[in-house]
């Protein structure tokens, strides 16, 4: 019979060698980010944000005062919070209504530059489900998701013709083509209050003026900090899929360790 001193070495063992897989968890198991080239196509959908609100990455309320967008959850690079996105600007230009029929492609070129100041949730269905192997719907892994109505745009920015279509259609989901851009670009640049992050959110908000990529002026990835998937739906990250995780876990030890 094996004394318990050898007993207790081998559950030592074991404890220890389980702690060592979960340490490479949230690598094994989590869903890469979508990396996106600089300039290329997308499509863009567009939401209501309420002028002053406080979005995702933590942008001053004086943003909403000019053009921002979300992007959509896992190419913006945090299920929650603030992300690598965050503060970024675009240029995007549309190109064609994707779902008109007859398809529309519009006599005029609209363009607009937005800073990213929102992430758009990922779903099941929808333009934000796009996932680093899955396009969406329109066959592009980025969605632009327009804060639109907006006193920064006009109300003429979706053009249409409504003797095909109607008096003011609203399409809802434009193919486009987008470049990032310095933010030197966007109009709420030479307004102070537009730029930075609320202050009194302390570490759960991040919005770089003009983030290049460089680690010293963009955001690192909120969730990948606190060990988040990349793919958990926003609203039920902390609540829902964590204790999941925990109960899986524990019944994971248990058996390891009979």
């Amino acid at each position: 019979m094996p004394s318990c001193g050898k007993y207790r070495t081998s559950l030592y063992s074991r404890i220890l060698s389980f702690c060592t897989i979960l340490s490479f968890l949230p690598a094994t198991l989590a869903t890469e980010w979508i990396q996106y080239p600089p300039d290329g196509y997308a499509t863009m959908t567009h939401y209501t944000l309420p002028q002053g609100f406080i979005a995702a990455c933590g942008c001053t309320p004086d943003s909403t005062d000019y053009p921002t967008a979300a992007m959509n959850q896992m190419a913006y690079g945090s299920s929650t919070s603030y992300g690598p996105t965050c503060g970024r600007c675009f240029n995007l230009t549309l190109l064609n209504a994707f779902i008109a029929n007859p398809p529309f492609y519009p006599n005029v070129t609209n363009s607009i530059v937005v800073k990213v100041t929102d992430l758009c949730p990922l779903s099941k269905s929808g333009w934000c489900n796009a996932t680093a192997s899955a396009p969406n719907a329109a066959g592009h892994y980025l969605n632009f998701d327009l804060a639109w109505p907006s006193s920064s745009i006009s109300n003429n920015f979706f053009p249409s013709d409504p003797s095909l279509y109607g008096a003011s259609p609203d399409f809802g989901v434009w193919n486009i083509s987008y470049q990032s851009v310095p933010c030197g670009s966007w109009e709420g640049w030479n307004h102070a209050a537009a730029l930075g992050s609320v202050a009194n959110l302390g570490y759960s908000a991040c919005c770089p003026d003009n983030p290049t990529g460089s680690p010293n002026d963009t955001c690192p990835s909120y969730s990948d900090q606190a060990g988040i998937p990349p793919d958990t739906h926003t609203g039920f990250a902390v609540i829902a899929v964590i204790p999941h995780v925990l109960l899986l876990l524990t019944v994971s030890l248990t058996t390891y360790l009979l």
